[in-house]
């Protein structure tokens, strides 16, 4: 293969369709716009403008709120974390907590801590020192023989 051959694969790109160009273009005159009206002028923005009828996001109610105080925690399944010990990405004599899985590439980011769900097997014995865990993730680990350290349990309990 040499730099002169390189090509797009046929049918990967389209020419752009130039529009108002005359008549015989098949786009011309009204350019695709249809005629007159509101919508074939230019700067028109009606996202949500019902034609002076009460929009339908005014005839609902309001509902709920957003908890701003509410934790937000990054979740792991057990099968995500077998997986990257598997890959030696995580070593499973060390303990496994947020900054060991963000090491290895197994969570982007910690957020307010990490949450350890059921899905998927764990076969090694490891030893987790997480925010919070399900019940049957815990279950699960201690099966497996190893342990598991809640943090936000500890931190609710001191306050």
């Amino acid at each position: 293969m040499k730099l002169n051959e390189i090509k797009d694969n046929e049918g990967s790109s389209k020419n752009r369709k130039r529009v108002g160009r005359g008549i015989g273009s098949g786009k011309g005159k009204t350019g695709g716009r249809g005629v007159k009206g509101q919508k074939a002028r230019s700067g028109v923005a009606i996202n949500g403008f019902e034609g002076g009828q009460m929009p339908i996001y005014r005839r609902l109610p309001k509902r709920g709120f957003n908890n701003i105080f509410a934790s937000d925690f990054v979740t792991v399944s057990l099968g995500r974390v077998q997986q990257a010990i598997d890959a030696g990405k995580l070593d499973a004599k060390a303990t496994v907590d947020a900054a060991a899985l963000k090491a290895a590439g197994v969570i982007r980011r910690e957020k307010d801590g990490v949450r350890v769900l059921s899905d998927g097997e764990l076969k090694a014995k490891v030893a987790f020192e997480v925010a919070g865990a399900s019940k049957p993730a815990i279950e699960k680990i201690e099966k497996a023989g190893g342990s598991i350290k809640l943090l936000v349990a500890a931190a609710e309990a001191a306050e």
